[in-house]
């Protein structure tokens, strides 16, 4: 699509993040299986439910702008997700997996944080409200699940760090004393 105006930049970005979504709806199943700790599988489950009432947003946009919901491929978060499916693949001990889970996820966040901040201003720009209104939800949204899977690395990278300690830490000889006599 050719953009001469920003009204088309904007549909052209709302295009790219209504794909974004869906790749992100396809591949959190699969971090959710994969992850160890019910803690993050628990965060993850909670935020496929948000990004599927994200891509319906996204819907309703596209709705009161007369335009056809659908996206344009999103080679950025196509990206991004395979990384993160690389995490899986790469990382055998449970605790370690879940950090590079965490650190995927958190890349999916910052990417949608640019991307949402970026549509919200150009709706505010373009006099849409209403809209800009429904991005800024899902702007804060993002950025709340930044947050816990922040909070969650506080912890979960403790205990890969953990693990990688004792993994590393040279066995103990047992020494002997001997026959000893008092």
């Amino acid at each position: 699509m050719e953009t001469n105006s920003l009204k088309d930049l904007y549909l052209d970005e709302l295009k790219d993040l209504y794909d974004a979504e869906h790749q992100i709806i396809k591949a959190l199943p699969n971090l959710i299986d994969a992850a160890s700790s019910e803690e993050l599988q628990s965060a993850l489950t909670e935020h496929l439910e948000t990004t599927k009432q994200q891509a319906e947003r996204l819907e309703h946009i596209f709705e009161t702008m007369g335009e056809k919901a659908k996206g344009k491929k999103c080679k950025g978060m196509e990206g991004v997700i395979k990384e993160g499916s690389e995490v899986i693949e790469e990382n055998d001990d449970d605790e370690v997996r879940d950090a590079g889970i965490i650190s995927a996820a958190q890349r999916v966040e910052h990417y949608e944080i640019a991307a949402y901040g970026t549509v919200r201003t150009y709706a505010t720009l373009l006099g849409d409200e209403e809209s800009a209104e429904l991005l800024a939800q899902t702007l804060h949204e993002e950025k709340e699940a930044d947050r816990k899977l922040t909070e969650l690395a506080e912890q979960i990278n403790v205990e890969a760090a953990k693990g990688q300690a004792r993994e590393q830490a040279p066995a103990k000889k047992s020494v002997s004393r001997g026959n000893r006599v008092a």
